[in-house]
């Protein structure tokens, strides 16, 4: 299953499988320079992981080619990404987190949660949606609560 092996993958190489994934064109290939620009690593630093994911059965790169994922390399990515999109979301649209840093925390943690608390995240932004189609938006309902907790934190501490 390619989630047992994206799990033995370090989060840089999720993060370089991610990249890959997100920067294919049509062909399915990613060229290096996008990828070290996108992740804001040297080039070499892209050479060295890519070889990391060949070695693992995970990509296949000609020198000056394109990068493309074998269809391990895929699943692992994609789920990677679904992983990255579900958090996001969570955070922007359920927490009410501005996107840039909703974007940022999504990397961070898609790589330490595993795919029981993705799973339950999904179906939360999923009842969150159905809530609303309702006519209950239990999103705002929380971003008001936590407006408030936090004005009485503030006005606790200021006291």
């Amino acid at each position: 299953m390619a989630i047992e092996k994206s799990r033995k993958l370090s989060a840089s190489l999720e993060d370089y499988l991610e990249a890959i994934f997100n920067l294919a064109d049509d062909a399915g290939g990613a060229r290096s320079k996008d990828i070290a620009a996108s992740l804001g690593v040297a080039r070499s630093s892209v050479t060295g992981a890519l070889q990391l994911l060949c070695d693992k059965g995970l990509a296949s790169h000609e020198p000056y080619g394109c990068v493309t994922l074998t269809a391990r390399g895929e699943a692992a990515a994609r789920e990677v990404a679904q992983k990255h999109d579900v958090l996001a979301s969570f955070f922007a649209d359920v927490l009410g987190v501005e996107r840039e840093m909703a974007q940022r925390a999504a990397c961070q943690a898609e790589h330490a949660l595993g795919p029981e608390i993705i799973g339950r995240l999904l179906s939360f932004i999923e009842y969150v949606a159905a809530s609303g189609r309702a006519g209950r938006n239990v999103a705002s309902e929380f971003r008001l609560f936590h407006g408030r907790r936090s004005l009485k934190r503030m006005k606790g501490s200021v006291q």
